[in-house]
């Protein structure tokens, strides 16, 4: 595997959602997506029909630590927090640097993971950010499928 990101600035995003903590030994996102997707319509100012699949970690990210809890977020981009449904919580994504991968394969394969933090992270200019880390799961996004296709956004700074 030899992806090349693109780095990009993200300028401040707002979500709207739901979200739950977990850990990727206790992985609850087959249930938080199912109480989030049959209700995604209710947010009535989504800027897109993409969906935000987000980890906030309260302390910076632990590679290799199964147990490590942090919140899941299922979501969207809003215009605004003007009308959030019941039930749904807010989250602004504050800017910031972000390599980008386009992924193509299913999303069941964690080998992507290994990759960026394994060995293109140490090899690149930067270092891992303590800023939350998302996918933008677009048209192509087709779960567990092979052929689905995502951006995987990693906070990160350069080294030094």
């Amino acid at each position: 595997m030899n992806i090349e990101p693109r780095i990009e600035r993200l300028p401040q995003k707002r979500i709207i959602g739901k979200r739950l903590k977990m850990s990727l030994a206790n992985n609850r996102t087959g249930e938080l997506w199912s109480s989030f997707m049959p209700r995604r319509k209710e947010v009535i100012n989504a800027l897109s029909s993409n969906l935000i699949s987000m980890q906030v970690y309260s302390e910076p990210l632990n590679l290799g630590q199964y147990e490590q809890t942090f919140e899941k977020w299922a979501g969207v981009e809003v215009s605004d927090f003007s009308t959030i449904p019941e039930g749904m919580k807010s989250f602004v994504l504050k800017e910031g640097l972000y390599a980008i991968f386009d992924y193509k394969g299913s999303s069941a394969d964690h080998r992507i993971f290994s990759y960026i933090f394994g060995t293109w992270l140490p090899k690149s200019d930067y270092n891992l950010d303590h800023r939350p880390h998302f996918e933008v799961l677009g048209e192509k996004y087709k779960n567990a499928d092979p052929n689905s296709e995502e951006e995987i956004w990693i906070p990160v700074k350069p080294k030094g």
